[in-house]
């Protein structure tokens, strides 16, 4: 099935997501309202309040609390997006100009700051303490995340260390989208334990396959320039790969071009050739398919609640797509 038509069955509670989203964005600064609404409206297909929703109605129907809860969740990842632009001069997000180009640094950042105040005030208001302290961890996982991609070095890294990074800043917050949509509507606490562990799965494929798609040469279908976490110096999976299976002598020239004061498109080129030689995509997005695979497992211990099947598509969505 694909995304749109199973995002369909949900149309109405995403609408309501999308009018909780705009409901904060009608301020009396002008200038906040402006970079919130170009970057909440920069495309995405709102996959984190979709698993909440989702994960909701295995138990109860989907409630006002649930689309509150997915949009204070989006608000938490768009700070994060205007931050990690910031941190890394970022100039392309989503294949337009990314908040800091347009606005500069401090707006961006500032604005940041606005949504993600935003978002912990409207979970507050919620009142369900359960749900407060799960996305209060993951928060607190995404920050430490930032700062061990910060510190992590090209000549050291490690695909572990790569696990690590991205459980940190984006398979959390999935688990966390995943288990309050459960808590919202009824889930115990071994229900809700085993729809984090899904999301987890699932948010560490997603983001396996967005470093794939770094690499992939045909950027039609992608929201960024061709090997920007290269030129970032970003040691994601398939970076990681190659420097294990390159010969001595191509390990050699990755470490050179890793280690220039500005790496350039032919230095892109040339690795994005070697990646090809070495069959690191395919390597890469099996990897991406086994968490997937995983997350679906974890859906199995849900017997007798309502239909997993659409959590199960959406795992499938995450490895397919744009490839």
């Amino acid at each position: 099935m694909e995304i749109s038509r199973l995002l369909d069955e949900i149309k109405p509670q995403l609408a309501q997501v999308e009018a909780e989203i705009i409901s904060h964005l009608s301020t009396e600064i002008p200038l906040l309202n402006e970079v919130g609404r170009y970057i909440l409206s920069s495309g995405g297909k709102r996959l984190r309040p979709a698993i909440a929703i989702f994960a909701s109605r295995m138990f109860l129907p989907s409630n006002g609390d649930v689309h509150k809860a997915a949009a204070a969740l989006e608000y938490l990842h768009t700070a994060t997006l205007l931050h990690d632009d910031v941190v890394d001069q970022a100039d392309v997000r989503r294949s337009r100009k990314a908040a800091r180009v347009l606005w500069g640094n401090q707006a961006s950042v500032l604005v940041g700051d606005y949504l993600l105040a935003t978002a912990f005030r409207s979970l507050t208001l919620i009142g369900n303490l359960q749900v407060l302290d799960t996305v209060s961890h993951a928060t607190t996982l995404m920050a430490k995340g930032e700062i061990l991609q910060l510190i992590r070095k090209f000549d050291t890294a490690t695909e572990e260390d790569y696990l690590t990074i991205i459980i940190h800043k984006t398979a959390c917050l999935f688990g966390a989208a995943a288990q309050i949509g459960g808590a919202l509507s009824g889930a115990d606490e071994a229900h809700q334990q085993a729809l984090y562990a899904y999301g987890n799965d699932l948010g560490i494929a997603f983001q396996i396959v967005d470093d794939a798609l770094d690499y992939v040469e045909d950027r039609s279908k992608v929201g960024k320039p061709l090997g920007v976490d290269l030129k970032e110096r970003k040691v994601t999976l398939p970076l990681s790969r190659l420097l294990q299976v390159a010969t001595p002598a191509e390990k050699t020239a990755l470490m050179e071009i890793l280690r220039k004061d500005a790496i350039d498109d032919d230095d892109v080129l040339e690795v994005v050739g070697l990646m090809g030689q070495h069959d690191v995509l395919p390597y890469t997005l099996d990897e991406a398919r086994k968490y997937a695979e995983r997350g679906k497992r974890r859906l199995d211990g849900l017997h007798g609640t309502g239909d997993a099947l659409p959590l199960a598509l959406l795992a499938d969505f995450v490895v397919e797509r744009d490839l």
